[in-house]
Protein backbone atom coordinates (compact mmCIF):
# COMPACT_ATOMS: atom_id res chain seq x y z
CA UNK A 1 0.00 0.00 0.00
CA UNK A 2 1.70 3.33 -1.19
CA UNK A 3 1.94 6.07 1.74
CA UNK A 4 2.06 9.14 -0.22
CA UNK A 5 4.17 12.44 0.72
CA UNK A 6 2.04 15.44 2.67
CA UNK A 7 4.22 17.78 1.23
CA UNK A 8 3.56 19.71 -1.62
CA UNK A 9 6.53 21.24 -3.36
CA UNK A 10 9.27 18.81 -2.37
CA UNK A 11 10.34 18.11 -6.03
CA UNK A 12 10.95 20.84 -8.12
CA UNK A 13 10.96 19.95 -12.13
CA UNK A 14 13.84 21.31 -14.21
CA UNK A 15 12.92 22.63 -17.46
CA UNK A 16 14.93 20.12 -19.34
CA UNK A 17 12.83 17.79 -18.72
CA UNK A 18 9.61 19.10 -19.37
CA UNK A 19 8.08 18.15 -23.19
CA UNK A 20 8.50 20.77 -26.10
CA UNK A 21 5.72 22.10 -25.79
CA UNK A 22 6.52 23.62 -22.47
CA UNK A 23 10.00 24.46 -23.15
CA UNK A 24 10.60 28.03 -23.19
CA UNK A 25 7.77 28.74 -20.33
CA UNK A 26 7.44 28.86 -16.67
CA UNK A 27 4.70 27.27 -14.55
CA UNK A 28 2.92 31.18 -14.34
CA UNK A 29 2.33 31.75 -17.87
CA UNK A 30 1.23 28.68 -18.94
CA UNK A 31 -2.38 27.63 -18.57
CA UNK A 32 -3.37 23.99 -19.48
CA UNK A 33 -6.10 25.73 -21.93
CA UNK A 34 -3.21 27.53 -24.07
CA UNK A 35 -1.13 24.41 -24.36
CA UNK A 36 -2.18 21.39 -26.55
CA UNK A 37 -0.05 18.39 -24.54
CA UNK A 38 0.17 14.96 -26.74
CA UNK A 39 -0.51 12.51 -23.65
CA UNK A 40 -0.87 13.36 -19.81
CA UNK A 41 3.01 13.11 -19.05
CA UNK A 42 3.50 16.73 -19.98
CA UNK A 43 0.36 17.71 -17.80
CA UNK A 44 1.81 15.75 -15.21
CA UNK A 45 5.53 18.08 -15.58
CA UNK A 46 3.61 21.32 -15.64
CA UNK A 47 1.63 20.39 -12.22
CA UNK A 48 4.33 19.42 -10.87
CA UNK A 49 6.47 22.71 -11.85
CA UNK A 50 3.33 24.64 -10.79
CA UNK A 51 3.55 23.24 -7.66
CA UNK A 52 6.56 23.43 -7.18
CA UNK A 53 6.32 27.12 -7.07
CA UNK A 54 3.54 26.77 -5.05
CA UNK A 55 1.14 28.08 -7.57
CA UNK A 56 -2.04 25.99 -6.52
CA UNK A 57 -4.56 27.08 -9.26
CA UNK A 58 -2.33 26.31 -12.30
CA UNK A 59 -1.09 22.88 -10.25
CA UNK A 60 -4.54 22.12 -10.02
CA UNK A 61 -5.38 22.88 -13.64
CA UNK A 62 -3.15 20.61 -15.08
CA UNK A 63 -3.41 17.77 -12.27
CA UNK A 64 -7.39 18.02 -13.61
CA UNK A 65 -5.96 17.94 -16.75
CA UNK A 66 -3.85 14.75 -16.59
CA UNK A 67 -6.26 13.27 -14.25
CA UNK A 68 -8.33 13.06 -17.06
CA UNK A 69 -6.67 10.74 -18.60
CA UNK A 70 -5.24 8.16 -15.79
CA UNK A 71 -8.17 9.06 -13.00
CA UNK A 72 -7.35 6.76 -10.05
CA UNK A 73 -3.29 7.72 -10.15
CA UNK A 74 -2.59 8.30 -6.73
CA UNK A 75 0.18 10.57 -7.29
CA UNK A 76 -2.14 12.58 -9.40
CA UNK A 77 -5.12 12.57 -7.03
CA UNK A 78 -2.84 13.29 -4.47
CA UNK A 79 -1.31 16.52 -5.61
CA UNK A 80 -4.91 17.74 -7.09
CA UNK A 81 -6.23 17.42 -3.43
CA UNK A 82 -3.25 19.46 -1.82
CA UNK A 83 -3.42 22.46 -4.78
CA UNK A 84 -7.51 22.11 -3.84
CA UNK A 85 -7.45 22.43 -0.07
CA UNK A 86 -4.62 24.94 -0.40
CA UNK A 87 -7.27 26.96 -2.41
CA UNK A 88 -10.17 26.69 -0.22
CA UNK A 89 -11.61 24.35 -2.73
CA UNK A 90 -13.48 22.18 0.04
CA UNK A 91 -15.88 19.81 -2.20
CA UNK A 92 -13.21 19.15 -5.11
CA UNK A 93 -10.59 18.36 -2.25
CA UNK A 94 -13.17 16.22 -0.72
CA UNK A 95 -13.68 13.85 -4.07
CA UNK A 96 -10.57 13.76 -4.92
CA UNK A 97 -9.38 12.12 -1.07
CA UNK A 98 -12.13 9.85 -1.18
CA UNK A 99 -11.13 8.28 -4.72
CA UNK A 100 -7.54 8.55 -3.42
CA UNK A 101 -8.97 6.61 -0.74
CA UNK A 102 -10.04 3.90 -3.06
CA UNK A 103 -6.89 3.26 -4.37
CA UNK A 104 -5.61 2.31 -1.46
CA UNK A 105 -3.10 4.71 -0.42
CA UNK A 106 -2.34 5.67 2.40
CA UNK A 107 -2.41 10.06 2.25
CA UNK A 108 -2.31 12.14 5.65
CA UNK A 109 -3.70 14.83 3.66
CA UNK A 110 -6.82 12.87 2.28
CA UNK A 111 -7.48 11.47 6.13
CA UNK A 112 -7.34 15.38 7.46
CA UNK A 113 -9.79 16.02 4.44
CA UNK A 114 -12.26 12.79 4.89
CA UNK A 115 -12.43 14.30 8.30
CA UNK A 116 -13.36 17.22 7.71
CA UNK A 117 -15.70 16.43 5.05
CA UNK A 118 -17.48 13.64 7.46
CA UNK A 119 -17.46 16.51 10.35
CA UNK A 120 -19.27 19.07 7.46
CA UNK A 121 -21.99 16.10 6.84
CA UNK A 122 -22.18 15.29 10.76
CA UNK A 123 -21.09 11.90 10.18
CA UNK A 124 -19.20 11.44 13.24
CA UNK A 125 -19.13 7.85 13.34
CA UNK A 126 -17.74 7.58 10.10
CA UNK A 127 -14.54 8.95 11.63
CA UNK A 128 -14.75 6.85 14.82
CA UNK A 129 -15.12 3.96 12.66
CA UNK A 130 -12.07 5.17 10.34
CA UNK A 131 -9.79 5.83 13.24
CA UNK A 132 -10.79 2.57 14.69
CA UNK A 133 -9.24 0.92 11.56
CA UNK A 134 -6.17 2.81 11.81
CA UNK A 135 -6.74 5.67 9.63
CA UNK A 136 -4.34 7.98 10.86
CA UNK A 137 -3.26 12.04 10.97
CA UNK A 138 -0.90 11.97 13.12
CA UNK A 139 -0.22 11.00 16.78
CA UNK A 140 -1.47 14.64 18.27
CA UNK A 141 -4.36 14.95 15.62
CA UNK A 142 -5.54 10.99 16.26
CA UNK A 143 -6.25 11.97 19.70
CA UNK A 144 -8.00 15.13 19.04
CA UNK A 145 -10.33 13.72 15.72
CA UNK A 146 -11.36 10.98 18.02
CA UNK A 147 -12.31 12.83 21.27
CA UNK A 148 -14.54 15.75 19.03
CA UNK A 149 -16.10 12.95 17.24
CA UNK A 150 -17.10 11.18 20.31
CA UNK A 151 -18.61 14.75 21.59
CA UNK A 152 -20.44 14.84 18.29
CA UNK A 153 -21.24 11.30 18.75
CA UNK A 154 -23.12 12.34 22.00
CA UNK A 155 -20.25 9.99 24.05
CA UNK A 156 -19.28 12.83 26.54
CA UNK A 157 -17.93 10.02 28.82
CA UNK A 158 -15.64 8.62 26.23
CA UNK A 159 -14.72 11.81 24.77
CA UNK A 160 -13.23 12.78 28.36
CA UNK A 161 -11.26 9.96 28.98
CA UNK A 162 -9.42 10.56 25.35
CA UNK A 163 -9.11 13.71 26.33
CA UNK A 164 -7.91 12.60 29.87
CA UNK A 165 -5.27 10.03 27.89
CA UNK A 166 -3.59 12.77 26.37
CA UNK A 167 -3.40 14.89 29.64
CA UNK A 168 -1.40 12.28 31.13
CA UNK A 169 0.50 11.45 27.37
CA UNK A 170 3.92 13.54 27.38
CA UNK A 171 3.99 16.30 24.74
CA UNK A 172 -0.14 16.39 24.84
CA UNK A 173 -0.61 17.61 28.39
CA UNK A 174 -1.78 21.25 27.07
CA UNK A 175 -3.50 19.98 24.52
CA UNK A 176 -5.53 17.70 26.10
CA UNK A 177 -5.97 20.21 29.15
CA UNK A 178 -7.31 22.83 26.39
CA UNK A 179 -9.75 20.88 23.86
CA UNK A 180 -11.25 19.06 27.18
CA UNK A 181 -11.72 22.44 28.88
CA UNK A 182 -13.50 23.72 25.39
CA UNK A 183 -15.67 20.52 25.23
CA UNK A 184 -16.58 21.31 28.96
CA UNK A 185 -17.42 24.65 28.62
CA UNK A 186 -19.32 24.04 25.05
CA UNK A 187 -21.62 21.80 27.15
CA UNK A 188 -22.06 24.53 29.88
CA UNK A 189 -19.92 23.26 32.48
CA UNK A 190 -17.82 26.10 32.81
CA UNK A 191 -16.99 25.48 36.56
CA UNK A 192 -15.03 22.19 35.24
CA UNK A 193 -13.39 24.44 32.23
CA UNK A 194 -11.90 26.96 34.55
CA UNK A 195 -10.38 24.46 36.88
CA UNK A 196 -8.53 22.83 33.62
CA UNK A 197 -7.23 26.19 32.65
CA UNK A 198 -6.01 26.32 36.73
CA UNK A 199 -3.74 23.06 36.03
CA UNK A 200 -0.08 23.66 35.46
CA UNK A 201 -0.27 22.00 32.23
CA UNK A 202 -2.58 25.09 31.36
CA UNK A 203 0.60 27.17 31.49
CA UNK A 204 1.49 26.70 27.75
CA UNK A 205 -2.35 27.66 26.16
CA UNK A 206 -1.48 31.20 27.38
CA UNK A 207 1.08 31.26 24.38
CA UNK A 208 -2.37 30.40 21.92
CA UNK A 209 -4.11 33.34 21.58
CA UNK A 210 -7.07 31.08 21.12
CA UNK A 211 -6.01 29.67 24.71
CA UNK A 212 -6.36 33.00 26.22
CA UNK A 213 -9.48 34.07 24.95
CA UNK A 214 -11.03 30.78 25.71
CA UNK A 215 -10.45 31.24 29.37
CA UNK A 216 -11.25 35.01 29.18
CA UNK A 217 -15.15 34.12 28.28
CA UNK A 218 -15.35 31.00 30.56
CA UNK A 219 -14.24 33.28 33.75
CA UNK A 220 -17.43 36.30 32.21
CA UNK A 221 -19.47 33.30 32.31
CA UNK A 222 -18.46 32.86 35.50
CA UNK A 223 -19.28 36.18 36.62
CA UNK A 224 -15.38 36.79 37.21
CA UNK A 225 -14.68 39.51 34.56
CA UNK A 226 -12.20 41.12 36.83
CA UNK A 227 -10.19 37.84 36.96
CA UNK A 228 -10.61 38.18 32.65
CA UNK A 229 -9.13 41.26 33.12
CA UNK A 230 -5.92 39.98 35.14
CA UNK A 231 -5.87 37.58 33.00
CA UNK A 232 -5.51 39.95 29.49
CA UNK A 233 -2.98 42.00 31.47
CA UNK A 234 -0.79 39.44 32.42
CA UNK A 235 -0.47 38.03 29.11
CA UNK A 236 -0.22 40.77 27.07
CA UNK A 237 1.13 43.34 29.19
CA UNK A 238 0.86 46.55 27.84
CA UNK A 239 0.27 45.48 24.18
CA UNK A 240 -2.75 43.52 23.61
CA UNK A 241 -4.24 43.07 20.13
CA UNK A 242 -7.20 45.31 19.31
CA UNK A 243 -9.08 42.24 19.87
CA UNK A 244 -8.29 42.07 23.33
CA UNK A 245 -8.69 45.72 23.73
CA UNK A 246 -12.23 45.77 23.05
CA UNK A 247 -12.61 42.13 25.06
CA UNK A 248 -11.30 44.45 28.01
CA UNK A 249 -13.30 47.30 27.76
CA UNK A 250 -16.55 45.06 27.46
CA UNK A 251 -15.50 43.13 30.26
CA UNK A 252 -14.85 46.65 32.24
CA UNK A 253 -18.37 47.61 31.25
CA UNK A 254 -19.68 44.79 33.35
CA UNK A 255 -20.91 42.70 29.56
CA UNK A 256 -21.02 38.77 30.05
CA UNK A 257 -18.88 37.73 27.06
CA UNK A 258 -20.54 34.93 25.78
CA UNK A 259 -18.47 31.47 25.30
CA UNK A 260 -18.07 31.16 21.31
CA UNK A 261 -14.39 29.60 21.13
CA UNK A 262 -16.29 26.12 20.44
CA UNK A 263 -19.90 26.55 20.36
CA UNK A 264 -20.68 22.90 18.52
CA UNK A 265 -18.26 19.30 18.54
CA UNK A 266 -17.68 21.30 13.87
CA UNK A 267 -16.49 23.82 15.73
CA UNK A 268 -14.18 21.51 18.43
CA UNK A 269 -13.08 19.64 15.17
CA UNK A 270 -11.74 23.28 13.65
CA UNK A 271 -10.35 24.70 16.81
CA UNK A 272 -7.97 21.00 15.99
CA UNK A 273 -6.73 21.81 12.80
CA UNK A 274 -6.04 25.56 13.74
CA UNK A 275 -4.12 23.89 16.97
CA UNK A 276 -2.09 22.16 14.45
CA UNK A 277 -1.56 24.72 12.03
CA UNK A 278 -0.32 27.21 14.92
CA UNK A 279 2.39 24.48 16.09
CA UNK A 280 2.88 24.04 12.62
CA UNK A 281 4.03 28.03 11.83
CA UNK A 282 7.89 27.88 11.17
CA UNK A 283 8.39 24.56 11.83
CA UNK A 284 7.97 22.83 9.01
CA UNK A 285 6.93 23.18 4.95
CA UNK A 286 4.90 26.05 4.73
CA UNK A 287 2.03 24.67 2.52
CA UNK A 288 1.21 21.98 5.18
CA UNK A 289 0.88 25.10 7.70
CA UNK A 290 -1.81 26.61 4.97
CA UNK A 291 -3.71 22.95 4.39
CA UNK A 292 -4.45 22.93 7.87
CA UNK A 293 -5.28 26.78 8.27
CA UNK A 294 -7.75 25.98 5.09
CA UNK A 295 -9.24 22.97 6.72
CA UNK A 296 -10.19 25.01 10.12
CA UNK A 297 -11.94 27.65 8.08
CA UNK A 298 -14.15 25.23 5.92
CA UNK A 299 -15.41 23.69 9.29
CA UNK A 300 -16.05 27.27 10.51
CA UNK A 301 -15.91 30.03 8.25
CA UNK A 302 -16.06 32.72 10.58
CA UNK A 303 -12.65 31.64 11.82
CA UNK A 304 -10.83 35.46 11.49
CA UNK A 305 -7.64 33.54 12.79
CA UNK A 306 -7.37 31.18 10.66
CA UNK A 307 -8.12 33.27 7.95
CA UNK A 308 -5.46 35.37 8.92
CA UNK A 309 -3.09 32.31 9.39
CA UNK A 310 -4.09 30.87 5.79
CA UNK A 311 -3.92 34.78 4.04
CA UNK A 312 0.19 35.16 5.59
CA UNK A 313 1.34 31.99 4.02
CA UNK A 314 -0.21 32.40 0.94
CA UNK A 315 1.65 36.03 1.05
CA UNK A 316 4.81 34.40 2.10
CA UNK A 317 4.63 31.67 -0.54
CA UNK A 318 4.12 34.36 -3.51
CA UNK A 319 1.09 33.34 -3.76
CA UNK A 320 -0.25 37.40 -3.57
CA UNK A 321 -3.80 37.32 -4.87
CA UNK A 322 -4.81 34.20 -3.17
CA UNK A 323 -3.56 36.06 -0.11
CA UNK A 324 -5.64 39.57 -0.92
CA UNK A 325 -8.78 37.64 -1.61
CA UNK A 326 -8.29 35.96 1.71
CA UNK A 327 -7.59 38.81 3.80
CA UNK A 328 -10.68 40.36 1.84
CA UNK A 329 -13.04 37.49 4.18
CA UNK A 330 -12.28 38.95 7.13
CA UNK A 331 -15.55 40.93 8.35
CA UNK A 332 -15.32 44.36 8.75
CA UNK A 333 -17.04 44.29 12.26
CA UNK A 334 -14.32 42.48 13.11
CA UNK A 335 -11.68 44.25 15.12
CA UNK A 336 -8.89 42.38 13.59
CA UNK A 337 -10.20 43.84 9.55
CA UNK A 338 -7.77 46.52 9.68
CA UNK A 339 -4.53 44.18 10.19
CA UNK A 340 -6.24 41.90 7.51
CA UNK A 341 -6.87 45.34 5.15
CA UNK A 342 -3.16 46.28 5.93
CA UNK A 343 -2.52 42.94 4.82
CA UNK A 344 -4.23 42.68 1.62
CA UNK A 345 -3.12 45.99 1.00
CA UNK A 346 0.56 44.28 1.37
CA UNK A 347 -0.41 40.99 -0.93
CA UNK A 348 -1.33 43.83 -3.26
CA UNK A 349 1.51 45.56 -3.36
CA UNK A 350 3.69 42.90 -3.42
CA UNK A 351 1.41 41.41 -6.84
CA UNK A 352 2.70 45.06 -8.48
CA UNK A 353 -1.18 46.22 -7.87
CA UNK A 354 0.20 49.33 -6.32
CA UNK A 355 -2.85 51.57 -7.42
CA UNK A 356 -4.78 48.61 -5.76
CA UNK A 357 -2.57 49.05 -2.30
CA UNK A 358 -3.45 52.97 -2.27
CA UNK A 359 -6.55 52.61 -2.67
CA UNK A 360 -7.52 50.26 0.09
CA UNK A 361 -5.30 52.58 2.54
CA UNK A 362 -6.02 55.61 1.66
CA UNK A 363 -10.08 54.34 2.80
CA UNK A 364 -8.87 52.42 5.99
CA UNK A 365 -6.77 55.58 6.73
CA UNK A 366 -9.87 57.68 6.76
CA UNK A 367 -11.97 55.59 8.55
CA UNK A 368 -9.16 55.30 10.69
CA UNK A 369 -7.96 58.81 11.35
CA UNK A 370 -6.58 58.33 14.95
CA UNK A 371 -4.61 54.79 14.44
CA UNK A 372 -1.11 55.62 13.63
CA UNK A 373 -0.56 52.00 12.17
CA UNK A 374 -2.77 52.44 9.40
CA UNK A 375 -1.33 55.89 8.70
CA UNK A 376 2.06 54.72 8.71
CA UNK A 377 1.64 51.91 6.42
CA UNK A 378 -0.90 54.80 3.59
CA UNK A 379 2.51 56.90 3.95
CA UNK A 380 4.47 53.67 3.27
CA UNK A 381 1.95 53.08 0.47
CA UNK A 382 2.25 56.48 -0.85
CA UNK A 383 6.19 56.58 -0.63
CA UNK A 384 6.22 53.60 -2.44
CA UNK A 385 4.47 55.43 -5.80
CA UNK A 386 7.14 58.61 -5.23
CA UNK A 387 3.77 60.84 -4.16
CA UNK A 388 6.28 62.31 -0.93
CA UNK A 389 4.30 65.24 -1.11
CA UNK A 390 0.98 62.69 -0.02
CA UNK A 391 3.24 60.82 2.16
CA UNK A 392 4.81 63.78 4.03
CA UNK A 393 0.90 65.01 5.26
CA UNK A 394 -0.20 61.18 6.27
CA UNK A 395 3.24 60.75 8.03
CA UNK A 396 2.86 64.08 9.97
CA UNK A 397 -0.62 62.94 11.11
CA UNK A 398 0.66 60.25 12.62
CA UNK A 399 3.08 62.01 14.56
CA UNK A 400 0.67 64.55 15.60
CA UNK A 401 -0.89 61.53 17.57
CA UNK A 402 2.45 60.58 19.25
CA UNK A 403 2.49 62.62 23.06
CA UNK A 404 5.56 61.16 23.89
CA UNK A 405 7.91 59.64 21.13
CA UNK A 406 9.49 56.19 22.21
CA UNK A 407 11.65 53.58 20.53
CA UNK A 408 9.68 52.28 17.95
CA UNK A 409 8.11 55.23 16.88
CA UNK A 410 11.20 55.92 15.38
CA UNK A 411 10.22 54.62 11.66
CA UNK A 412 7.92 57.07 11.16
CA UNK A 413 10.68 60.05 11.42
CA UNK A 414 12.91 57.57 9.23
CA UNK A 415 10.18 57.22 6.41
CA UNK A 416 9.30 61.28 6.74
CA UNK A 417 12.97 62.25 6.34
CA UNK A 418 13.58 60.30 3.40
CA UNK A 419 10.58 61.85 1.63
CA UNK A 420 12.10 64.92 2.51
CA UNK A 421 15.48 63.60 1.15
CA UNK A 422 13.30 62.53 -2.26
CA UNK A 423 12.62 66.20 -2.22
CA UNK A 424 16.12 67.69 -1.99
CA UNK A 425 14.74 69.20 1.83
CA UNK A 426 17.99 68.88 3.84
CA UNK A 427 17.23 70.59 6.54
CA UNK A 428 14.27 68.57 7.05
CA UNK A 429 15.21 65.24 6.48
CA UNK A 430 18.47 65.79 8.16
CA UNK A 431 16.20 66.40 11.60
CA UNK A 432 13.66 63.64 11.04
CA UNK A 433 16.67 61.42 10.48
CA UNK A 434 18.68 62.48 13.74
CA UNK A 435 15.08 62.35 15.76
CA UNK A 436 14.93 58.70 14.71
CA UNK A 437 18.82 58.35 15.65
CA UNK A 438 17.85 59.60 19.35
CA UNK A 439 15.04 57.09 19.50
CA UNK A 440 16.57 54.07 18.10
CA UNK A 441 20.73 55.18 18.12
CA UNK A 442 21.47 51.47 17.17
CA UNK A 443 19.49 50.94 14.05
CA UNK A 444 21.86 50.11 11.04
CA UNK A 445 19.58 51.97 8.24
CA UNK A 446 19.01 55.06 10.05
CA UNK A 447 22.63 55.35 10.62
CA UNK A 448 23.23 54.15 7.29
CA UNK A 449 20.86 56.62 5.82
CA UNK A 450 22.26 59.40 7.30
CA UNK A 451 25.73 58.67 7.20
CA UNK A 452 25.29 58.02 3.29
CA UNK A 453 23.81 61.49 3.16
CA UNK A 454 26.45 62.95 4.81
CA UNK A 455 28.95 61.13 2.46
CA UNK A 456 26.87 62.02 -0.65
CA UNK A 457 26.31 65.59 0.44
CA UNK A 458 30.62 66.13 1.35
CA UNK A 459 29.66 66.95 4.91
CA UNK A 460 30.68 65.46 8.44
CA UNK A 461 32.60 62.75 6.48
CA UNK A 462 34.55 61.37 9.92
CA UNK A 463 31.10 61.40 11.66
CA UNK A 464 29.34 59.90 8.59
CA UNK A 465 32.30 57.04 8.18
CA UNK A 466 31.64 56.30 11.83
CA UNK A 467 28.21 55.93 11.76
CA UNK A 468 28.17 53.85 8.81
CA UNK A 469 30.93 52.24 10.65
CA UNK A 470 28.69 51.03 13.03
CA UNK A 471 25.92 50.30 10.56
CA UNK A 472 28.18 47.69 9.23
CA UNK A 473 28.76 45.97 12.34
CA UNK A 474 24.94 45.63 13.06
CA UNK A 475 24.64 44.35 9.48
CA UNK A 476 27.44 42.96 7.96
CA UNK A 477 25.60 41.13 5.18
CA UNK A 478 23.57 44.16 3.93
CA UNK A 479 24.63 44.91 0.50
CA UNK A 480 23.01 48.46 0.27
CA UNK A 481 24.88 49.50 3.68
CA UNK A 482 28.48 47.99 2.50
CA UNK A 483 28.34 49.96 -0.40
CA UNK A 484 28.15 53.41 1.96
CA UNK A 485 31.20 52.24 3.85
CA UNK A 486 32.99 51.94 0.27
CA UNK A 487 31.83 55.36 -0.84
CA UNK A 488 32.58 56.79 2.65
CA UNK A 489 35.86 55.83 1.89
CA UNK A 490 35.72 57.23 -1.80
CA UNK A 491 34.99 60.22 -0.78
CA UNK A 492 37.17 60.90 1.25
CA UNK A 493 39.74 60.17 -0.97
CA UNK A 494 40.71 56.30 0.97
CA UNK A 495 40.51 54.40 -2.49
CA UNK A 496 42.52 51.72 -1.76
CA UNK A 497 40.12 50.97 1.28
CA UNK A 498 36.92 50.82 -0.72
CA UNK A 499 38.31 48.40 -3.19
CA UNK A 500 37.13 45.14 -0.91
CA UNK A 501 33.71 46.86 0.79
CA UNK A 502 33.05 47.57 -2.60
CA UNK A 503 33.53 44.69 -4.23
CA UNK A 504 31.82 42.92 -1.40
CA UNK A 505 28.35 45.15 -1.85
CA UNK A 506 29.01 43.98 -5.45
CA UNK A 507 28.59 40.35 -4.48
CA UNK A 508 25.57 41.43 -2.30
CA UNK A 509 23.85 43.38 -5.07
CA UNK A 510 25.00 41.97 -8.53
CA UNK A 511 22.55 43.68 -10.30
CA UNK A 512 22.07 47.07 -8.72
CA UNK A 513 22.64 50.11 -10.87
CA UNK A 514 23.51 52.52 -8.05
CA UNK A 515 25.92 49.34 -6.58
CA UNK A 516 27.45 48.44 -9.88
CA UNK A 517 28.44 52.20 -11.16
CA UNK A 518 29.95 52.51 -7.74
CA UNK A 519 32.23 50.31 -7.94
CA UNK A 520 33.06 51.31 -11.29
CA UNK A 521 34.46 54.21 -9.84
CA UNK A 522 36.36 52.62 -7.35
CA UNK A 523 38.43 51.04 -9.83
CA UNK A 524 38.73 53.78 -12.37
CA UNK A 525 40.34 55.28 -8.88
CA UNK A 526 42.83 52.97 -8.11
CA UNK A 527 44.40 52.78 -11.75
CA UNK A 528 41.38 49.37 -12.86
CA UNK A 529 40.44 51.75 -15.56
CA UNK A 530 39.12 48.49 -18.05
CA UNK A 531 37.20 47.04 -15.16
CA UNK A 532 35.77 50.48 -14.13
CA UNK A 533 34.74 50.92 -17.81
CA UNK A 534 33.15 47.24 -17.52
CA UNK A 535 31.00 47.87 -14.42
CA UNK A 536 29.89 51.31 -15.93
CA UNK A 537 28.34 49.04 -19.09
CA UNK A 538 26.73 46.38 -16.75
CA UNK A 539 25.49 49.86 -14.61
CA UNK A 540 23.54 50.95 -18.15
CA UNK A 541 21.92 47.41 -18.24
CA UNK A 542 20.23 47.70 -14.95
CA UNK A 543 17.85 50.61 -15.94
CA UNK A 544 19.20 53.19 -13.36
CA UNK A 545 17.55 56.43 -13.31
CA UNK A 546 17.80 58.76 -16.15
CA UNK A 547 20.09 61.54 -14.90
CA UNK A 548 22.71 58.54 -13.88
CA UNK A 549 22.34 56.80 -17.05
CA UNK A 550 23.34 59.98 -18.29
CA UNK A 551 26.46 60.63 -16.20
CA UNK A 552 27.28 57.37 -16.39
CA UNK A 553 27.71 57.47 -20.29
CA UNK A 554 29.58 60.63 -19.82
CA UNK A 555 32.10 59.02 -17.61
CA UNK A 556 32.56 56.36 -20.63
CA UNK A 557 33.05 59.29 -22.62
CA UNK A 558 35.22 61.16 -21.12
CA UNK A 559 36.62 59.19 -18.53
CA UNK A 560 35.80 60.15 -14.23
CA UNK A 561 38.42 62.21 -13.59
CA UNK A 562 37.46 64.54 -16.86
CA UNK A 563 33.48 64.35 -15.35
CA UNK A 564 34.74 65.42 -12.04
CA UNK A 565 37.03 68.11 -13.12
CA UNK A 566 33.71 69.66 -15.27
CA UNK A 567 31.20 69.05 -12.42
CA UNK A 568 33.62 71.12 -10.45
CA UNK A 569 33.85 73.73 -12.90
CA UNK A 570 30.40 74.03 -13.36
CA UNK A 571 29.78 73.87 -9.16
CA UNK A 572 27.51 70.49 -9.11
CA UNK A 573 29.94 68.98 -6.65
CA UNK A 574 29.82 65.04 -8.34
Amino acid sequence: MPRLTPSFALICVLAALASPALAGTTAKSTSADAVGLPDSAGAYLAARAAAAQNDFALAAQWYGVALQADPTNPDLLQGALVADVALGDMPSAAKRARALKKTGAVSQVGQMVIVADDVIKGDFGAILQDQAGGASIGKLMDALVTAWAQVGSGKMSQAESTFDTMITSSGMEPFGVYHKALALAQTGDFDGAETLFERPESAAIHGLRRGVLAQVQVLSQLDRNADAITLIDHVYRSAPDAGMVAIKHRLAQGEKIAFDVARTPQDGMAEAYFTLATLLVGQTNDTFTLLNARLATTLRPDHVEALLMSARVLDKLGQYDLASSTFAQVPKSDPAYVSAIIGQAGSAQSAGKLDEAVALLKVLAAENPDNAGVLSAYGDSLRRQDHCDAAIGVYAQAIALIQTPVPADWALFYRRGGCYLNQSNWPKAEADYTQALSLAPNEPRILNELGYSYVDRGENLPQALAMIQKAVSAAPDEGYIIDSLAWAYFRLGRYDEAVAPMEKASLLMPVDAVVTDHLGDVYWMVGRKREAQFQWHRALTFHPEAKDAARIQLKLDKGLDQVLQDEKTQGNGG
